[in-house]
């Protein structure tokens, strides 16, 4: 199966026309459509029906198959060029808002830094493609578990940082009065109101995992990034939400006491594709040293 040619049908999937890919990709319309016809006769069945643009039962599994297989062309790629380019005086590091603990931060550079805050889910697939040298993603886990992170491409992870993890709630609230006792079990949350925030705090999934089921239920959705917003939320009495101590700790108008049980902590790893050199292995080190 030709690559260019399921990149150009991925598009066109996405988009929902062979103008508008046209214009994406930097084809013609006619070289878009004979893409198309090209890949349908080498799979011989209908990809997409044309009016409207849409896939078929076809179309739609491969596209179940064809985003990881583009992904993994693209952490190929970055990975051989990486191998024949010069150390970069810069350095590019994609991270989750919480993953930027203390620890972290006092190992980052002073000069010659990017840092991208990106979803927890795009964080493996930009180290694996190049377009960041370095990653840091975080989560739940029991203490010196590795995370359980989405195998995109050959990446190295290690973990860097644990620390305890705290319930987040208004000062108001009854179970406020656990702050600074033997703390809360999950389990006796899981009817409460909740912050979904997957991308500012700890994804309501992981609770779900972590307490072998429960509801959840989601009071509000976040799709930020920001810390700060998040627990100016859990503040407001909007709902709970979950925060490594660091990041709970010290928020005007709200308590955190402390998750009893599960024994569970939030970890987190650094992702680097290769040997890293230059700004990224000072970083590296630092970050692994005596962890």
């Amino acid at each position: 199966m030709d690559p260019h040619l399921l990149r150009t049908y991925v598009t066109v999937a996405r988009l929902a026309s062979f103008s508008q890919a046209a214009r994406a990709l930097g084809y013609t319309q006619s070289a878009v459509s004979q893409h198309i016809a090209a890949l349908e006769q080498d799979l011989g069945t209908a990809l997409l029906t044309r009016r409207p643009v849409v896939p078929t039962a076809s179309g739609e599994r491969l596209l179940d198959h064809a985003h990881p297989l583009l992904l993994r062309l693209d952490a190929a790629r970055a990975d051989v060029l990486r191998l024949a380019a010069a150390p970069a005086h810069g350095l590019t590091l994609a991270a989750t808002a919480t993953a930027l603990g203390p620890r972290v931060l006092a190992a980052l550079p002073v000069a010659g830094l990017t840092l991208r805050v990106l979803a927890r889910d795009e964080i493996p697939a930009a180290v694996a493609t190049g377009a960041a040298d370095l990653g840091l993603v975080d989560g739940l886990a029991a203490p010196s578990d590795p995370l359980r992170l989405p195998d995109v491409a050959p990446l190295t992870a290690h973990g860097v940082a644990e620390e305890p993890v705290s319930v987040l709630l208004p000062a108001t609230h009854p179970l406020a009065a656990r702050h600074g006792t033997a703390g809360l079990r999950l389990g006796d949350l899981a009817d409460a109101r909740w912050l979904d925030a997957p991308d500012a705090g700890l994804p309501l999934s992981q609770l779900r995992a972590a307490n072998g089921g429960g509801a959840f239920r989601t009071a509000l959705r976040y799709e930020g990034t920001d810390v700060h917003a998040l627990t100016a939320l859990a503040a407001a009495g909007h709902g709970l939400t979950l925060l490594p101590d660091s990041a709970a700790d010290g928020v005007r108008g709200a308590v955190a006491v402390p998750l009893a049980a599960p024994r569970i902590v939030h970890r987190t790893e650094l992702l680097y594709g290769g040997t890293p050199g230059g700004a990224a292995a000072d970083l590296v080190r630092r970050l692994t040293d005596g962890s």
